[in-house]
């Protein structure tokens, strides 16, 4: 990493006591690439995109669409040496994430910026119990100890929804189910009350019931802590019911951004579409659902265009020689007059060629 900025008041490598600021998440044109044997893979090529104080931003896109790996870019948590982020910027709190030596990360991991994984079990450690993991981040950024420790850990126990916490806290992973495993890693990430909280899938494991109380429980801590949210999902049933906008991904890149409601009522980009009308409805009896041909590109070999143009039946010549660049169908005017995209799609459809 080069040399890191000056510090700032506020700044998110900051540790000082009592909740951090609310503050505006910021990635510009964030790379992220696997350097394997058979070629480099760009797993996040240019995602830019912003999160507001308090709102929740869902990412979706099928596997391999690099959901995850834009969540541990944030974090600096992609997996050495094969992965490497070679370019973007990501700023919170007045510094760019990706200029902070390895110790100022330290200090943002948990305290700024939280991540909630999809599988409870392979993110808790089998021979702790309960209150050391769920204590671990308030010991190392709040420098709680002892019966201060102790009350906390049973406080985001009782945050989380969880029965009876100081007897739950003496308990191992294995005694719980699911749900409650679930609700713990979120104690964990809540733990030093962070701004920024990515859940990454989080209700994968779940059944349905107990996966409509956890995205209540999230919303509820949401509204009361004020932190703002990464949602990374497949369900768009999940998108509708908590995300204030979302981004679709498709080959490591941002195809469209736009208002949850937008996204469903009118999608621009051809990938979009196909997704949403992917959807079955209720309401109608059909014999087959609506699919998307083909397969998602190899990373390694991406071709020169867009790489959705295989797949499209509205795909130009243009889409098979050239990327497009992020075209604005929509404008939000704010209070003052500004004006700012609200909705955009990468897709030749949108430019001169298109129209």
């Amino acid at each position: 990493m080069v040399n890191s900025p000056s510090r700032q008041p506020g700044s998110a490598f900051d540790a000082a006591s009592g909740s951090p600021p609310a503050t505006r998440l910021e990635v510009k044109d964030l790379q992220t690439w696997f350097y394997t044997r058979r070629g480099v893979v760009k797993a996040v090529d240019g995602v830019s995109f912003s999160l507001e104080p308090g709102e929740t931003l869902g990412l979706v896109g099928e596997s391999g669409s690099g959901k995850s790996i834009t969540c541990l870019s944030i974090l600096r948590l992609v997996p050495e040496p094969a992965g490497r982020i070679v370019g973007g910027e990501v700023w919170l709190g007045g510094a760019d994430l990706l200029q902070l030596s390895r110790h100022e990360m330290e200090q943002v991991r948990g305290r700024q910026v939280s991540m909630v994984l999809q599988d409870p079990m392979t993110s808790l450690n089998p021979v702790f119990n309960v209150e050391k993991q769920v204590g671990e981040g308030s010991r190392y950024h709040l420098g709680l100890q002892g019966t201060g420790l102790k009350d906390r850990v049973q406080q985001l126990l009782r945050w989380v929804r969880i029965p009876a916490p100081e007897v739950r806290a003496n308990d191992y992973p294995h005694q719980m189910s699911g749900g409650m495993r679930q609700r713990i890693v979120g104690a964990i990430a809540l733990s030093s009350e962070p701004s920024v909280l990515i859940a990454d899938e989080p209700t994968t494991s779940l059944d349905v019931t107990i996966q409509a109380q956890y995205l209540r429980l999230l919303k509820d801590l949401q509204e009361e802590h004020r932190f703002s949210m990464i949602f990374v999902t497949h369900d768009f049933g999940i998108v509708a019911r908590v995300c204030d906008r979302v981004a679709v991904m498709y080959a490591g890149k941002i195809v469209e951004l736009a208002p949850t409601q937008e996204l469903f009522s009118a999608p621009k980009h051809p990938y979009a579409q196909a997704l949403i009308q992917s959807l079955p409805d209720p309401d109608l009896e059909v014999e087959w659902l609506t699919t998307i041909p083909g397969q998602p590109p190899v990373l390694y070999d991406l071709p020169a265009g867009c790489p959705f143009a295989p797949r499209c039946t509205q795909a130009m010549d243009i889409c098979r020689e050239e990327y497009p660049p992020t075209f604005e169908t929509g404008l939000e005017v704010g209070d003052g007059g500004e004006k700012a995209a609200s909705h955009t799609a990468a897709c030749w459809l949108y430019g001169e060629a298109g129209s």
